[in-house]
């Protein structure tokens, strides 16, 4: 029987620590067509990023980015992860947030597309720069999921679950390969995880990864798999610590949508899974030199790495993109740095 905590996932992960940010590959051409451009700097967010609590945060990020480029910024919120990669491999947004499986596939799409930064761990270094994917259960049911005491992924095997969409990251790319490599025997590739499949008689995808918490906690499916940063904000821990599978969550009474009608539900974590950090990616090709190192300077500048509509105190416990609880900060990274999360698909 295999244990959770052996699956190679972790491993490969741990790798990227040694993986260095010298590399001059994804560098913004001097062509840009952007340059000097009065045109909106249109930012496109994900679907997690997109809901109305979020729009301090938003707000927050535009004000940064007009003051660094002197271009007023455009907002593009989206509903589909498709859309958000589409749209800067395309060129129609300059900047976007995203995880690095959307980077990787906006890459692969536009060479153009680059990272530009992401943000550190606690330490303030790239060292912990890793946010947690997870698979839950309603608290209620979790005991169903364990053998001889400890989780295991044995017990999914015929019930239902939700991910978030193909393209995410911690919301399906991760748990896609744990559960691949888990049940080896039935032969499963990812695209079989896109739908119903040997293992999973029903796949569904929520979307975002609020939405596919939802999913499991309205009782649509019996497993989701969301990541803890987006969700944070919506919820609070009852027992056990944070990231550690058998940590129960419970929604916060005065959640925002699409949890507020969900006030008290609690839920439990069978698997863990670091994942890393999502990048803030930009388009070459559609915005000079000069603007992409401003940007960068931006972003990476211990100003806005003390502003508190940036990072967010954790102790303040409102909605934000991205919380402070150490050292919080962005920080440069290039291209190798998510070969980790391509070699998931080899």
């Amino acid at each position: 029987m295999k244990k959770l905590w052996k699956l190679p996932v972790v491993g490969m992960l741990s790798a990227l620590l040694l993986v260095g940010c010298n590399s001059s590959e994804n560098e913004p051409s001097t062509d840009a067509a952007s340059a000097n451009s009065k045109e909106p700097l249109v930012v496109v967010w994900y679907p997690n990023e997109s809901g109305s609590e979020m729009g301090p945060s938003r707000d927050a990020f535009g004000k940064l980015f007009e003051e660094a480029t002197g271009r007023e910024v455009e907002h593009k919120l989206t509903t589909d992860y498709a859309i958000a990669i589409e749209t800067i491999a395309n060129g129609n947004a300059q900047v976007a947030f995203m995880g690095a499986q959307g980077y990787i596939e906006a890459n692969k799409k536009n060479e153009a597309v680059a990272p530009l930064v992401v943000t550190s761990g606690e330490s303030g270094t790239l060292d912990d720069a890793l946010y947690y994917s997870w698979l839950a259960v309603p608290k209620e049911k979790a005991n169903a999921y364990k053998v001889n005491e400890e989780y295991d992924l044995d017990t999914t095997e015929g019930k239902s679950i939700s991910f978030v969409s193909p393209s995410s990251t911690s919301g399906f790319k991760m748990p896609a390969s744990s559960i691949i490599s888990h049940f080896s025997d039935k032969g499963l590739k990812e695209e079989d995880l896109m739908e119903g499949n040997a293992v999973y008689p029903s796949v569904v995808f929520g979307g975002s990864h609020q939405g596919a918490a939802v999913n499991m906690l309205m009782g649509r499916t019996d497993i989701a798999s969301f990541c803890d940063t987006c969700v944070d904000p919506y919820i609070e821990i009852v027992e056990g610590e944070a990231n550690k599978p058998g940590t129960v969550y419970r929604v916060r009474d005065n959640a925002a949508p699409p949890f507020n009608t969900l006030p008290g539900e609690e839920f439990t974590l069978i698997q863990v899974t670091p994942v890393l950090n999502a990048p803030f990616a930009v388009n070459t090709e559609v915005l000079s030199e000069e603007e992409v190192s401003k940007l960068k300077e931006a972003l990476t500048s211990d100003a806005t790495a003390k502003n508190e509509e940036i990072f967010m105190p954790k102790e303040k416990e409102q909605p934000s993109l991205f919380y402070t609880s150490g050292n919080e900060r962005f920080l440069e990274v290039d291209d190798q740095w998510f070969n980790p999360i391509r070699e998931l698909s080899k």
